[in-house]
């Protein structure tokens, strides 16, 4: 979806073809038929991946054909239709096909800059003249985008910005060539194997030192930023221009990524100035847009994030970093900002103070001398999310909860009126389905849901399968529609007869305070596994229909790492387990992400051993079904074969289900998912019998 200039209306693709509509009267304009988007030698129209206008709507930029790069589509093929003559051009003329990646136009509309084979182009609009920007771009060293590291912690993909006047572009450079690369096998492809690498630095090694440049459109002379600090112990995540193109700010996260500068690049005497730092005793979140900067009063301040007074509030930070403002006082948090109105001086914002499960829309001004007030209207309890027109005047208003399919409607803002249809909520009744919570033996809080069994009897005994994540990157128990199913199941588990249960332990990511996040700091593995464990014994001791020789727990990524704890920890409570694409050794991981919530290895080592499943593999008592791709370039299968010669070490019997080639998700080639659904549902069956006894 892309918005008008006023705000009044938006284009998006409908059968092939891109349409305008107008939101008050839903009225359809043709903006791009599937006529101009046939490419010469073929009569088959592009297929619209995505697209953008240029800033006169003369031109449109099509992204089609595109290819996987790690999790999304980011590499394909771009075309540039002129809407006036018709016939699209194909950008890139001889570059590999499938090979551009983030092409957009200049401000100014002349141009288009793009990468291509971890280099970066300009191509003149008018007589589609290339020019490259960067010549030393190789499998490692990668200008205008990132490496996987940076793409999977901090959320980096595209990786360059045209400067405000279109006669510069600031990118990242990633010098990945001292990183050692991870040797996927791929034995299914051939008569004989051959070896995938990536480039991936394991905890405890050296970041990839990143460096941003500012390179000349015309010249393509690059000017490196004169950042300092050792750029092997230091991130660069975020970066943007002021809005007048004067200066640059940058995000800048220590290795340690317990501190945060913001520095500004300024573009006519070429030095770079801190204006502002944070501190935590735990961790500090890169910027959570990497594309865009709230900036309010034309560049001269703009809106920061920080959880530095014990709760994530929103600030507006002047440009110098000399002026700061609480807009967001309270004890609650908020998750995220969802639009600026400077006309009317206010802020539109996510959060849910009395249910932290929950999402509404906030307001509050931009001076901070206004009192947050809700938007969303009461009534319907759930989970609310806003897309708002440039303007502020109107959003596109999705709602759900545990018994809601997602439901949109246009909304008029702020009084928060439907414009045109309201929307038709239609509930699907699951009166097995409740939240809860409940107070651990230790006074920890925990919030869960359950689902109950169809024909539930309280006086019979029901088997129970608890459903955990229980790591910083994710809840499970926000009220949304997917809360008491399970997707990996072949049926329905309250007709099977099964006791379903989600709890979230300390250290997840709910609106709850910066002190339940971050308790879980160099404790990953440890106080989020005894939550979970103390969560289920006090469960146990508050429902006698719990049939606690029946107990089951299954996850995935870092659910399957929860999962291995919880057999191995606390094998007297949990019975069958079933692990998903598990880290098994923590020094396996990552290095931002591991480091980033558990410290340095150098440092504190017994942490991350403390921490990992191998460590307990020796006390497994139970079954344990253990399932990983062994082309997943996320958590490498080197974590399944440390954890199998473990459990082989000491006999424990289990069973493994190796995926040939498939990543992180357990999802490519024909039949996979439905294999995976056979497995994971037979294996529940046999060794958690169903139904109440």
């Amino acid at each position: 979806m892309r918005w008008s200039a006023d705000g009044n209306s938006y284009a998006s693709v409908e059968q092939g073809e891109v349409v305008q509509t107008d939101v008050q009267t839903k009225r359809k304009t043709m903006l791009l038929p599937k006529s101009k988007l046939q490419s010469s030698g073929t009569s088959q129209p592009l297929t619209i991946a995505d697209f953008a206008f240029s800033a006169d709507s003369a031109n449109v930029l099509i992204f089609t054909n595109t290819a996987r790069v790690w999790r999304q589509n980011t590499r394909g093929d771009y075309y540039l239709v002129n809407r006036a003559s018709g016939q699209p051009r194909q950008l890139g003329k001889g570059r590999p096909s499938q090979s551009l990646m983030f092409a957009k136009l200049s401000p100014d509309g002349r141009s288009v800059a793009y990468v291509s084979e971890r280099n970066l182009f300009v191509e003149d609009v008018a007589s589609g003249q290339i020019r490259q920007l960067t010549t030393d771009g190789t499998r490692k060293r990668i200008n205008g985008t990132f490496d996987w590291v940076y793409e999977e912690e901090f959320g980096c993909r595209d990786g360059f910005r045209w400067s405000p006047n279109s006669k510069q572009i600031a990118y990242w450079q990633v010098d990945a060539t001292k990183i050692r690369d991870y040797l996927m096998l791929n034995t299914t492809d051939s008569a004989y194997s051959h070896v995938v690498p990536v480039e991936y630095p394991k905890v405890g090694e050296n970041p990839s030192p990143t460096r941003i440049g500012l390179v000349n459109v015309a010249s393509a002379a690059t000017t490196w930023l004169p950042i300092s600090g050792d750029p092997q112990q230091n991130y660069l995540p975020r970066m943007a221009w002021f809005p007048d193109g004067s200066s640059l700010i940058i995000q800048q996260l220590n290795r340690k990524q317990n501190e945060c500068k913001l520095l500004v690049y300024n573009v006519a005497n070429k030095s770079v100035s801190p204006i502002y730092t944070e501190t935590s005793k735990a961790w500090i979140s890169a910027k959570t847009d990497p594309m865009n900067w709230e900036w309010v009063s034309g560049g001269k301040s703009f809106v920061w994030m920080s959880e530095k007074d014990g709760w994530q509030h929103l600030y507006q930070l002047s440009a110098d970093g000399k002026k700061e403002t609480l807009l967001t006082p309270g004890d609650y948090d908020v998750a995220s900002v969802t639009q600026i109105n400077e006309v009317a001086s206010q802020i539109y914002f996510i959060a849910s103070p009395k249910t932290t499960n929950q999402r509404y829309l906030y307001r509050t001004s931009l001076d901070g001398k206004g009192k947050a007030e809700r938007v969303t209207p009461e009534g319907l309890a759930g989970t609310h999310s806003y897309v708002v027109s440039p303007n502020g005047r109107l959003a596109q208003h999705t709602f759900t909860n545990y018994q809601t399919p997602p439901a949109t409607e246009w909304v008029s803002l702020p009084e928060h009126k439907a414009v045109g249809d309201a929307m038709k909520v239609s509930s699907v009744a699951k009166p097995n389905v409740s939240f809860f919570n409940l107070t651990t033996e230790e006074g920890i809080t925990l919030d869960g849901w359950m689902a109950k069994p169809v024909d539930f009897d309280s006086t019979k005994k029901y088997p129970i399968v608890f459903f955990v994540y229980g790591e910083p990157a994710n809840c499970t128990v926000n009220d949304v529609f997917t809360v008491g199913s399970n997707r990996l199941f072949a049926g329905d588990m309250a007709k099977a007869g099964y006791l379903y249960v989600a709890l979230d332990n300390r250290g997840t990511p709910n609106l709850k305070g910066a002190n339940w996040r971050k308790s879980i700091y160099r404790n990953i593995g440890r106080i989020n596994i005894k939550d979970q464990a103390m969560g289920a014994k006090k469960l146990f001791s508050q429902h006698s229909y719990i049939d606690t020789s029946r107990v089951a727990v299954w996850g995935w990524s870092g659910g399957g790492s929860t999962t291995l704890h919880l057999l191995f920890q606390y094998p007297d409570i949990y019975k069958t387990g079933i692990a998903i694409a598990a880290v098994g050794n923590q020094l396996f991981y990552d290095n931002i992400y591991q480091e980033r919530y558990m410290g340095l290895p150098q440092e504190n080592r017994e942490d991350f051993v403390a921490g990992s499943p191998v460590t307990y593999a020796k006390n497994l008592k139970g079954n344990l079904l253990f399932i990983h791709g062994t082309g997943d370039d996320n958590v490498h299968y080197d974590n399944a074969e440390v954890l199998i010669n473990e459990l082989v070490k000491y006999n424990k019997q289990f069973q493994v289900m190796p995926y040939p080639n498939r990543t992180h998700g357990i999802f490519e080639g024909p039949g996979t998912t439905e294999h995976l659904r056979t497995l994971y549902t037979n294996y529940l069956l046999k060794n958690c019998p169903p139904g109440p006894r």
